[in-house]
């Protein structure tokens, strides 16, 4: 248990210095890629028709196929380097295991990317805005004005400040540093196939259901620290607390609306609401109450709200894995 929390510091230290550097190879990269291999390949091996609504059976079960065969890959592949590394001594084993673990987390290139937009909002620059804000969503964004270029990175980071940090963090400190690749190999399919769309509805079953019950309690568990943050940064807690409870399952995701509801309570603004996705207007309920206009500027707190509350986490799970070793 004390390696495992020594390895979990590092990598949160790797993650505050390093972030996600763009000239190298990422684990989650790989994954993107043998997902998109997969898919090709499970569609043509069994014939899936590309029509919307045939081959329903079929597409269901080659998702649950990918699901697997991506589950198996990417588990195994830290627990073999993991094995070998102790080969070569405790210290080498240690590094390693910490820079495995610290490729699971995203917190600091989460600030980094929707801190990009926030400058670019105070220079004035709605396209640049736009080109940045791109990056770390996935609705369409040439519409957006500045409200709805702030709005999106203030729900990016409230909603990925869960599955982005917090639960492959929670799935390490239960499991290793091979539950962190377990969890981030289903959300990184819920995000590429998880979608309700022609494509996916039914091909991508698996993968969204697996990363919903995955990300269940990791979610409300950040939504609780979230609110616990507020009250430290003088920040609306009361409010934070009471849309969290009322709005949470306005959400079309059981899980985003928890973090995204506390992180609009806490702000005072609204979030959600209707969007475009590949050319298409989704409607959304709205969460929150309008108490003003969100403003580029609450993309910082938002951040702020993440970083506290990911240190809470931090150090109250490490608390409850030494008192579970010493018990």
């Amino acid at each position: 248990m004390y390696e495992r929390i020594m390895i979990l510091i590092m990598a949160l230290i790797l993650d505050l210095v390093f972030g996600d550097p763009h000239n190298w190879f990422h684990p989650v990269m790989a994954m993107g890629r043998a997902i998109e291999w997969l898919d090709s390949f499970l569609r043509k091996v069994l014939n899936i028709s590309e029509a919307a609504e045939e081959d329903k059976v079929k597409k269901r079960i080659a998702g649950g196929i990918l699901v697997v065969i991506m589950l198996l890959v990417f588990t195994m592949i830290p627990l073999v380097v993991i094995y070998i590394s102790r080969m070569f001594g405790e210290t080498i084993s240690w590094a390693l295991s910490a820079f495995l673990a610290y490729q699971m987390l995203a917190m600091k290139q989460l600030k980094v990317e929707s801190m990009k937009v926030f400058r670019a909002l105070q220079r004035k620059d709605i396209k640049g805005a736009r080109e940045a804000v791109s990056m770390i969503v996935g609705r369409d964004t040439k519409r957006l004005n500045e409200s709805g270029i702030a709005k999106a990175a203030v729900e990016t980071v409230a909603e990925n400040a869960s599955d982005g940090v917090v639960a492959p963090l929670l799935f390490m400190m239960v499991f290793g540093v091979a539950g962190g690749w377990f969890y981030k190999a289903v959300n990184t399919m819920d995000s590429m196939i998880g979608y309700k769309n022609e494509k996916y509805r039914y091909f991508g079953t698996a993968a969204a259901r697996l990363d919903d019950v995955l990300n269940f309690i990791p979610a409300r568990v950040t939504a609780l620290f979230m609110v616990i943050a507020a009250a430290f940064l003088n920040l609306n807690w009361k409010n934070a607390f009471k849309i969290w409870m009322r709005d949470a399952k306005k959400s079309t995701s059981p899980n985003s609306g928890q973090t995204e509801a506390v992180m609009s309570g806490a702000l005072g603004v609204t979030l959600l609401g209707d969007a475009w996705y590949f050319g298409k207007l989704v409607k959304k309920s709205e969460i929150g109450d309008k108490l003003r206009e969100i403003e580029p500027k609450d993309i910082e707190t938002a951040n702020r709200v993440m970083y506290l509350s990911v240190f809470m986490i931090y150090i109250v799970g490490i608390l409850i894995i030494k008192f579970l070793y010493l018990r």
